[in-house]
């Protein structure tokens, strides 16, 4: 049985025996002129922004002096095992962190979260917040996000005489100009794009595909729009991106080639720009193109109150504060600590004009289509080695892309059946 599932089988008892407990009682969880505590589970602010996650609890605290927020900061990676063992053993935080959407699918269908009433909506980006809602229900609030767009050399495309990339641009724009700021010979390449599970699932999306079927239970990539979308990664390879033996897919080689003048363009995060700022030519950003519709690889972290949390309103002030207050976006803003969720753009306005890239725009663009991805339980690290690993042996021409395909889908259909 799938361990996740079984761990939110006995949550769920639990949490029944406490809402029927309180039902009984008649009393409210919560006497707003009560003192109370309440535990905050976070990974968000390990490895650096600890004092800037105190910086937000003391103005919540200010702001609610009924209400102390006791914060339980744990390793990224070790934090999810952490969560599970605590939801297991009933002494999960009131609220806690959630590492996504795929993870929050999990936890909302085990029953551990609860439901968050009245939440203002208006204050929050629509694709971020509805990546945690499930049947018109919000579970989980967004607190940050990043997402993938489209690095440019803008002294390449100067060179070339060709327009910068703009946000109605599709495959077939990127390829052309990539096709023309290819030189080869002097080391120049056009283009560089991942060849992984990360990227597929994205450019499926980008192509009116999708990776699973709609129940879940099988894929759905080995369809000709899905060989089109593989054929957009893998085609690239020696053509108008460098090759395995050139060295594409080792750290930081596309980074590298980037600051150097010798990529044109680059498909990245917005965590690159640090790194790009004084080390690279003249560049900017835009909207990934797509093919039949524009999707893009976002990734965001999330809060949820505990459904057994003795303090539920306590627990949803806290959680509503940690994901849209203006300390929440002045802190997040001034420190380069991911980007807030929001959705009022007046309040982006010192980020927007932070200088390069000069279309900072495109990272909030980019926000609004979502390209959703695939979870499938505990084999969720395997299902994503297989498909890059069966990606790559096109790449290197071992097989061809449809035998790529072919393979994947056997290996990941074995897993979601298993």
């Amino acid at each position: 049985m799938n361990r996740t599932l079984a761990v939110g089988a006995g949550i769920g008892a639990v949490v029944a025996l406490a809402l029927t407990g309180c039902a009984a009682s008649g009393t409210p969880a919560d006497d707003p002129d009560e003192k109370v505590t309440i535990t905050y589970s976070n990974f968000i602010s390990n490895g650096g922004n600890e004092d800037n996650l105190a910086t937000i609890v003391d103005a919540f605290e200010k702001e609610n002096p009924t209400i102390t927020v006791d914060v339980k900061t744990l390793p990224y990676d070790s934090y999810g095992t952490a969560l599970d063992t605590d939801l297991a053993a009933g002494t999960a935080a009131d609220v806690f962190d959630i590492n996504g959407p795929s993870a929050y699918g999990q936890y909302q269908a085990n029953g551990v979260l609860a439901p968050l009433d009245g939440v203002d909506a208006s204050l929050y980006s629509p694709s971020l917040l509805s990546s945690y809602a499930t049947d018109g229900t919000q579970y989980a609030l967004p607190t940050s996000f990043s997402d993938v767009v489209l690095f440019y050399n803008k002294a390449l495309f100067d060179k070339a005489g060709l327009d910068y990339p703009t946000a109605d641009w599709t495959w077939t724009d990127e390829t052309a100009a990539a096709e023309k700021l290819t030189d080869q010979a002097a080391g120049v390449w056009g283009d560089h794009q991942p060849v992984t599970y990360n990227e597929f699932y994205k450019v499926l999306v980008q192509n009116g595909a999708s990776f699973l079927s709609p129940d879940g239970k099988s894929v759905a990539f080995n369809t000709p729009a899905g060989l089109e979308a593989a054929n957009w990664l893998v085609q690239k390879s020696g053509t108008t991106m460098p090759t395995i033996e050139d060295g594409q897919g080792t750290a930081d080689f596309d980074t590298n080639l980037f600051k150097d003048g010798k990529l044109a363009m680059l498909h990245t995060g917005i965590w690159m720009f640090g790194a790009f700022a004084d080390d690279a030519d003249d560049w900017d950003i835009a909207v990934e193109p797509g093919n039949t519709q524009h999707a893009n690889a976002v990734f965001s972290n999330a809060i949820g109150v505990s459904a057994t949390s003795k303090h539920p309103e306590a627990a949803q002030k806290w959680a509503e504060f940690m994901s849209s207050s203006d300390t929440m976006v002045d802190v997040r803003l001034d420190s380069g600590w991911e980007l807030p969720p929001i959705a009022d753009s007046a309040k982006l306005a010192t980020y927007l004009d932070k200088g390069k890239p000069e279309n900072r725009q495109a990272v909030f663009d980019a926000a609004k289509e979502i390209a959703p991805a695939p979870s499938i339980g505990d084999n969720q690290s395997e299902m994503q080695d297989d498909i890059t690993n069966e990606l790559i042996e096109a790449q290197a021409g071992r097989e061809t892309v449809q035998q790529a395909l072919d393979n994947a889908e056997k290996k990941i259909n074995a897993l979601l059946q298993g």
